[in-house]
């Protein structure tokens, strides 16, 4: 299986440099789209691509990962709603799985019956403990799951999961209030998961500006993800970008 992008988080994590993803949804995109978020990322040196989605209803994703890396060198990180959303064209998967719901398909029934082909795929596997956070709104990743997010000012909830997700051997945590919430993560429960472990932190969901994803990495995030604000402005991903790389770095 390739190695590297996890090395490269982890790295990026002890240097204090905090990193951008931007999320691309294979259902929303065509070339033209493709064509101008690559040239935007180019420019604003965006460090990662995620690729994927709670709910993909079109085939496209392996057309939209052959079409990124023909045209750029930014690394292509898969980002699964299904066991169906893998493309052995990628570099990496996060291999997620619902820590903070109780749904057991979700924490390893999925994986049981993915694993062989994800295995095949040749791709760099990134355990990740998925954590969904109350966003103010019903979101598709919620209603897809059938698992109650945690409260939105429960700090003390999300750490502990993260805690107990980093133990059981996540090489990442991921805290996510959906695509379209009202309610980005705060920065009082980012900072709680980010004093308490020990692996790098990924935030995304209602991240709009780019104060917001500053603040979070400022609490603690050492990615940030953004897909529905870029896909209604394209022009924010070189905002985006600058304003996370600019935070200092912690010496």
């Amino acid at each position: 299986m390739k190695q590297g992008i996890y090395q490269s988080l982890q790295l990026r994590k002890k240097e204090g440099k905090k990193s951008f993803a931007v999320l691309i949804d294979p259902d929303k995109v065509n070339t033209s789209m493709l064509d101008e978020l690559i040239d935007l990322s180019l420019a604003g040196k965006v460090d990662y691509f995620l690729v994927g989605g709670s709910l993909v209803i079109s085939n496209h994703l392996d057309d939209v990962v052959q079409y990124i890396k023909a045209n750029c060198k930014i690394p292509v990180i898969l980002f699964p709603g299904s066991p169906n959303q893998v493309s052995k064209y990628a570099d990496a998967l996060l291999y997620l799985s619902l820590i903070s719901g109780r749904n057991a398909e979700l924490l390893i029934g999925q994986h049981v019956v993915s694993a062989p082909f994800v295995k095949m795929s040749g791709l760099e596997i990134m355990p990740t403990g998925y954590m969904v956070v109350d966003g103010g709104a019903p979101t598709t990743v919620s209603y897809i799951s059938n698992a109650s997010p945690i409260p939105s000012d429960k700090n003390e909830i999300a750490m502990c999961t993260a805690m107990a997700g980093e133990m059981l051997g996540m090489k990442l945590i991921y805290m996510d209030s959906g695509s379209g919430a009202k309610r980005p993560i705060t920065e009082s429960m980012i900072e709680s998961v980010a004093k308490n472990i020990e692996v790098p932190l990924i935030v995304g969901g209602g991240i709009t500006s780019p104060e917001k994803a500053y603040l979070n990495c400022k609490a603690g995030a050492d990615l940030i993800v953004v897909g529905n604000a870029i896909e209604k402005d394209a022009s924010l991903i070189k905002e985006m970008a600058a304003a996370i790389h600019s935070v200092p770095v912690k010496i």
